[in-house]
C-alpha cells in the first residue's frame, strides 16, 4: 500500500505539475499559438504509435510479469528495441522530410524534436513500469519530480524569451527529456547486459500488431477532434478547446496513476486465479475517482479562471462532458486488463477502433453544424461505447479463460456510472447561478458522507447475491 500510494503520487505529479504551469503558457501564448501547441501534441500522440510501437506500454507490463526469471534482459532487449524502431523511422523520415513536412504542417526542427521525445518518453515508461512492478518508488518519484520541473521551468523561460514561441515549448521538452532520460537507457542497457533477443522481440511483435489499431484508435478518441476543429473552425478555437482539455487532463492523472498502481496487481490477481478478490477494490477507485471528477466539474468557471485569461472563457461547457469521458476511459482500463492478460489483443482492438470510427464520423456530422462545443459530447458517447465494448468482450474471456468467473456485476457498474453522470450534468446546467452550484456540492458531500455506510451495505448486498447466483 505504501508503495501503490507512492505511485499514484508520482504519476500525479509528473503531468500535474505540466497542468498546473497552463495558466503561464496560456498567458504567455496567443490562442493561435497554444492551438499550434496543441495540434503538435496531437500529431505526436499519433506518430508515436508507429515509431515507437507502444512497446513499453500493455506488452511491457505483461511480459516483466510473463518473463520474471529474466527480468532485467528483458527489460534490456525492449530498450534496445525502441532505440532501433526510432532510429529507422528518424532516417525514413529525413529521406522525404519535405513531404512530411507539408502533411502534418510542422517545421523540419519540430518533426526531429517530436521523434527525439518520443524515443525518450520511451526510455522513461520501460524504465518505471520496471519499478512499479518491483515496487522501488524511491528513485521513480525523483526522476519525475525532476523531468517534470525541468519541462516546465525550461519551457517558460525559452517560450518568454523566443520569437517562435511553440518550436521554444517544443525544444524544452525535448532537452529536458534527454538530460533526465538517457541514463536510464544506458543503465537499463548495463544492467541486462542484452542487446537482443529474438524470442522477446517476436512476442513484442506478436502481440502489437494487433493492438496498433487499438493504440491508433485510442489517440484518435483523445486527439481527432482538436485536429477537427483546427481544420474545420480555427486555431484559436482549438486553442480554447485545449484549454477545456488541459484541466480535464486533471482527471485523466488520477486515471493513468490509479491505472497503472492497479495494473500490476490486476495481472497477478488473474494469474492466481484470485479475480473474486478484485471487485472490491475498482469499485472503491471507481466511486473515489467518480467523487474527484465531480469536483472538478463543480469547479470548471473557477478552474478556466485559474487558468487562462477571458478570451478562454467559453472553455467551461466543454469540460463537464471531457471530464465524464476520462471515467469511462478508466473503466475501460480495467475491462482491458483480462484481454492483454490472455494475449487475446483482438478483442481490445475491436472495441477500441469501434469507438474512434464513432468519434470521427460524429465529429464531422456535429462539429460543422453545431461548433466545436459539440466535439466534446461526442467524445463522451464514443468513451462510454468504448468502455462497455471492452466490458462486452472481458465477459467473453471469462466464459472462456476462467470458468465464466465475473469479476465485475453489472448493476454496480450502470449504478454509480448513471450516478455520477446526473450529478455531473446538474453541476453543468448550475454555472451561471453560483450560489446554487456550491449549495448542491455541499449537499452531495454531506450526502455520502451521512450516508456513506447504506452505500457500502448496498455495494455489499450486491456482491453477495452475485456470489450466491454463482454458488
Amino acid at each position: 500500500m505504501k508503495a501503490s500510494l507512492w505511485f499514484l503520487c508520482c504519476s500525479f505529479l509528473q503531468k500535474g505539475i505540466t497542468v498546473l504551469t497552463t495558466p503561464v503558457f496560456t498567458r504567455l501564448m496567443s490562442t493561435t499559438q497554444y492551438g499550434e501547441f496543441s495540434a503538435f501534441s496531437s500529431w505526436k500522440n499519433i506518430i508515436s504509435i508507429f515509431v515507437s510501437f507502444q512497446l513499453s506500454y500493455g506488452v511491457f507490463t505483461q511480459g516483466l510479469i510473463k518473463y520474471e526469471d529474466d527480468r532485467k534482459a528483458y527489460a534490456s532487449a525492449m530498450q534496445t528495441f525502441s532505440f532501433v524502431l526510432c532510429g529507422s523511422w528518424t532516417l525514413l523520415y529525413l529521406l522525404s522530410r519535405t513531404f512530411w513536412d507539408r502533411i502534418f504542417h510542422l517545421t523540419t526542427a519540430q518533426m526531429l524534436l517530436m521523434l527525439i521525445t518520443i524515443w525518450a518518453t520511451s526510455v522513461f515508461n520501460f524504465w518505471a513500469a520496471v519499478q512499479r512492478v518491483e515496487l522501488h518508488y524511491k528513485a521513480l518519484v525523483l526522476v519525475t519530480l525532476l523531468a517534470a520541473f525541468g519541462k516546465s521551468i525550461l519551457g517558460i523561460a525559452m517560450v518568454y524569451i523566443a520569437d517562435d514561441k511553440v518550436t521554444a515549448r517544443i525544444l524544452a521538452i525535448a532537452l529536458a527529456e534527454v538530460i533526465c532520460f538517457s541514463g536510464l537507457f544506458v543503465y537499463q542497457l548495463r544492467n541486462g547486459k542484452t542487446f537482443c533477443v529474438p524470442a522477446y522481440w517476436k512476442h513484442a511483435v506478436q502481440f502489437n500488431i494487433p493492438l496498433i489499431p487499438h493504440y491508433l484508435s485510442q489517440t484518435v478518441l483523445n486527439s481527432s477532434d482538436r485536429i477537427m476543429i483546427a481544420r474545420m473552425v480555427s486555431e484559436a478555437h482549438a486553442g480554447i478547446y485545449s484549454i477545456a482539455y488541459s484541466i480535464a487532463l486533471l482527471m485523466t492523472l488520477f486515471s493513468t496513476a490509479i491505472t497503472q498502481t492497479l495494473e500490476p496487481w490486476l495481472y497477478k490477481k488473474i494469474k492466481d486465479r484470485r479475480e473474486n478478490e478484485i471487485a472490491d477494490v475498482v469499485y472503491a477507485a471507481l466511486v473515489f475517482f467518480a467523487l474527484v471528477n465531480l469536483l472538478l466539474i463543480a469547479f470548471a468557471p473557477e478552474m478556466v479562471a485559474i487558468f487562462a485569461p477571458p478570451a478562454y472563457r467559453e472553455a467551461i461547457w466543454v469540460i463537464p462532458p471531457v471530464a465524464m469521458s476520462t471515467f469511462f476511459m478508466f473503466g475501460y482500463s480495467i475491462f482491458a486488463a483480462f484481454g492483454f492478460y490472455y494475449e487475446k489483443t483482438s478483442f481490445v482492438m475491436y472495441a477500441t477502433v469501434s469507438g474512434a470510427v464513432v468519434n470521427i464520423v460524429l465529429n464531422y456530422l456535429l462539429i460543422g453544424r453545431f461548433g466545436y462545443l459539440a466535439a466534446g459530447y461526442t467524445t463522451l458517447f464514443c468513451y462510454i461505447l468504448f468502455a462497455c465494448a471492452h466490458y462486452y468482450f472481458s465477459v467473453r474471456i471469462c466464459d472462456r479463460y476462467m470458468d465464466g468467473a465475473r469479476p465485475y456485476n453489472a448493476g454496480v457498474l450502470v449504478l454509480v456510472s448513471a450516478a455520477f453522470m446526473s450529478a455531473g450534468f446538474l453541476m453543468l446546467f448550475l454555472y451561471n447561478h453560483r450560489i446554487l452550484r456550491y449549495a448542491a456540492v455541499a449537499v452531495i458531500c454531506a450526502g455520502f458522507v451521512l450516508y456513506r455506510k447504506p452505500i457500502m451495505q448496498i455495494l455489499t448486498m450486491t456482491l453477495r447475491i452475485r456470489k450466491k447466483s454463482e454458488n
